[in-house]
């Protein structure tokens, strides 16, 4: 019995977007993002930058690394406007706003729910007791001392 040839073509639903058009951008994301009301314009459109942004993202290289074709902009005000997106909850506001167009699509599945933990911040080393208020290292202190 010979082995299935896998089938190298992409699915649309099992890949994620490396560059996205203009007209998408105009209509799904420019909305949510936040523009500065000061200073000078950036040189190339907010589409631009979001597309090298997502392609830093996708790609996983560093900042430094990228290379915007004919110096059109530089890496640093690229990541000037991801970082502004990501702390001032633009990116927050266009996920929540995709969940619910695709809710009201009905393209929304929520019978199956995948959690991943793996970005969950743990504490290394520190001990941490089940009830909130008791401080460890006074009460070891305390029995250090302690004369017996």
């Amino acid at each position: 019995m010979e082995p299935k040839p896998i089938d190298k073509g992409k699915s649309h639903y099992n890949t994620l977007p490396t560059h996205v058009s203009r007209k998408d951008f105009n209509r799904y994301i420019a909305p949510y993002l936040s523009h500065g009301t000061r200073g000078p314009k950036p040189k190339i459109s907010y589409y631009k930058i979001f597309n090298y942004a997502l392609y830093v993202l996708h790609t996983g290289i560093q900042w430094k690394e990228l290379r915007p074709s004919r110096k059109e902009i530089s890496w640093q005000t690229i990541y000037h406007h991801h970082s502004r997106w990501s702390k001032d909850g633009s990116y927050k506001n266009l996920f929540l706003a995709s969940i619910a167009e695709l809710d009201d699509q009905g393209k929304l599945d929520l019978s199956i729910l995948h959690g991943d933990g793996s970005n969950t911040m743990a504490k290394k080393g520190a001990r941490v007791l089940a009830i909130q208020g008791i401080n460890i290292r006074k009460a070891k202190r305390h029995w250090k001392y302690a004369t017996i």
